[in-house]
């Protein structure tokens, strides 16, 4: 247990503080009570579904990566690098 700027960290999990609306409050309290679990379990699932919701999944990145490709010249002029790159390399280290 440590305390760094009024953060207490237990065995891998920080101690914050946090202000609910009395709805969110109830809401949370009666699906802790249902699922028998804390009140700080069922935060921290909400926390980290809520998080997940917010990251792109691989399709998502790989489909907006390939739509870069191609987009931009090397100071040559060459836009075929990144499917040709291992031979732009081998020129460059001749």
């Amino acid at each position: 247990m440590t305390l760094h700027h009024d953060v207490l960290t237990i065995e891998g999990m920080v101690r914050t503080q946090i202000q609910l609306t009395d709805q969110q409050a109830r809401r949370l309290r009666a699906q802790a009570r249902d699922r028998g679990l804390s009140l700080a379990e069922v935060i921290r699932r909400c926390v980290d579904k809520g998080l997940a919701e917010d990251m792109p999944d691989r399709a998502a990145l790989y489909d907006r990566a390939a739509r870069v490709v191609g987009r931009f010249r090397d100071l040559r002029g060459v836009r075929n690098v990144s499917s040709k790159h291992d031979r732009y390399l081998d020129e460059a280290f001749k």
